[in-house]
């Protein structure tokens, strides 16, 4: 009896660890589909529509630090990259801080990205669509 209860709890352990991993949610840069950080706490819009691989296949853009860059002393360092790393991670919501504005960092990377190459949306509702 003993060695069928433990035999039981054993696959009821492997079973629930088989189910975690394929229930829990896979997070790609494929599967980015839209620009959301949880430092803006009360978002006057809805994020930024952002299908991560289809934007890069349309723009290009084949260096991730071209928009995951890394600044030293104001300087873009060119071999390095802050993938893995949140905006908000370097860039605050309040102005006052050594590096630019969360929202301001996106508004240019993005916004001055798509009006030096006449390519992409730079108006408030084209990136940010009501739902």
């Amino acid at each position: 009896m003993r060695k069928r209860t433990v035999a039981l709890y054993a696959g009821m352990g492997v079973l629930i660890s088989v189910l975690t991993f394929m229930l829990m949610p896979a997070y790609s840069q494929e599967d980015i589909v839209t620009l959301q950080d949880s430092a803006f706490k009360d978002a006057q819009r809805p994020p930024a529509v952002f299908a991560h691989e289809d934007h890069n296949e349309k723009a290009e853009i084949e260096e991730c630090n071209v928009c995951h860059h890394i600044y030293e002393g104001g300087k873009w360092v060119e071999d390095e990259s802050s993938e893995g790393q949140g905006c908000s991670d370097c860039h605050n919501v309040e102005e006052g801080h050594p590096t630019r504005p969360l929202m301001k960092a996106y508004h240019d990377l993005c916004k001055q990205c798509h009006l030096d190459n006449d390519k992409g949306p730079i108006t408030c509702g084209e990136c940010h669509p009501k739902q």
